[in-house]
């Protein structure tokens, strides 16, 4: 799918609101309208988010942390599915840029008497918002809610399809560690045929130039592609290589991201069991003595201990787990920004993931 996010002018970026110090966060920021996957991001647009982050991650680590940077804003975070980490620090990141902020659950809201996606929108629309952060069961409901809102819209998880904020904190936490991360090694093992997370991972890690590798039982592989093979450009993750041996895919890694099975999303038969899958693919100490010395382990959460990740490695000395979550408030700081702040209100971009079909909710 194709994201219909653009850019508009140059990469220099433009000045702050005056309630955030320049020195606060170095990188300024392009105007965008929406960010909805990370597919047509250069990496000036992703290193420009990641650079804001850090100067975002100084605010929040403050005692005293708001700023009236966002004031006047109004946020929605609309979540079709259940969230914790994903939806509190969003919720965290707009009230420290000083949004109004204002949670909304399927389960509270009139969708459960029956309303529509696009009603529920256009609804929330006539109450002039000025962004929308949105998660969805379906694939592509993003794309459409942005045919039918002024508001900028954030991906916080669509389906099967992408999670754009939860692969750039995971690039912002290895970057941190390691640095630039061309060449190193990344390997991704677990349930890649369900994971949103999966595939945002694989674009981002690829676009900053890793090695992406990624292992999982057959049962949970696209249909498309080939085990013990480099994907080629007609699957849209060109240079991607596949292992059949989750010990050859941590062999020699720097980054390991232990994916959580989802079960909500599969249906029987996928897997002989939960144990046999924690033996043949999860994640623990004595596969983790494969990878390079000082690997990162990485999981997006929430995490089946046990499963697919031991319980000795999710809380050792090489998990950046917890940092992954601290991280995550930080750069939904930025995109918040770059998309709200005052003097970013050129509106470009949209996007239509349905061809105008109404998406139901």
């Amino acid at each position: 799918m194709t994201n219909p996010m653009t850019t508009h002018g140059s990469g220099a970026g433009i000045e702050l609101a005056h309630e955030i110090a320049a020195e606060e966060v170095e990188t300024m920021l392009v105007p965008r309208q929406h960010l909805l996957d990370l597919d047509d991001l250069s990496v000036a647009d992703i290193t420009d988010l990641l650079d804001s982050a850090e100067g975002m991650l100084e605010i929040a680590s403050r005692d005293n942390h708001k700023t009236p940077a966002l004031r006047g804003k109004t946020i929605i975070t609309m979540f079709f599915e259940n969230s914790t980490r994903t939806r509190v620090s969003f919720e965290q990141a707009g009230k420290i840029l000083g949004a109004d902020v204002i949670n909304v659950t399927a389960s509270a809201s009139s969708v459960s008497k029956g309303e529509s996606l696009l009603n529920t929108v256009k609804t929330l629309q006539a109450m002039s918002i000025d962004a929308l952060v949105v998660r969805h069961p379906h694939s592509g409901a993003p794309y459409f809610i942005t045919n039918h809102t002024d508001a900028s819209v954030v991906n916080a998880g669509d389906g099967t399809h992408a999670h754009p904020t939860q692969s750039l904190l995971d690039l912002f936490t290895v970057r941190n560690h390691v640095g630039d991360l061309v060449g190193k090694k990344v390997a991704i093992v677990g349930d890649v045929l369900y994971s949103r997370v999966a595939r945002s991972d694989i674009i981002a890690f690829q676009k900053m130039g890793a090695e992406v590798v990624v292992s999982c039982p057959n049962t949970l592989l696209p249909d498309e592609w080939q085990w013990d093979s480099t994907l080629g450009s007609e699957t849209g993750f060109a240079g991607l290589r596949l292992a059949a041996n989750v010990d050859e895919a941590v062999d020699s890694a720097d980054v390991v991201m232990a994916l959580r099975i989802q079960q909500e999303r599969q249906d029987s038969g996928h897997l002989p069991s939960l144990r046999e899958y924690s033996d043949r693919w999860g994640i623990n100490s004595k596969r983790m003595e494969l990878a390079n010395d000082g690997a990162l382990l990485m999981h997006p959460g929430p995490m089946n201990e046990g499963v697919e990740i031991a319980s000795d490695v999710a809380h050792g000395f090489q998990s950046v787990v917890e940092e992954q979550v601290r991280n995550g408030v930080a750069v939904r700081m930025a995109v918040l920004y770059t998309l709200c702040a005052p003097g970013k209100s050129a509106r470009i971009g949209g996007g239509d993931a349905s061809n105008g079909e109404e998406t139901k909710s």
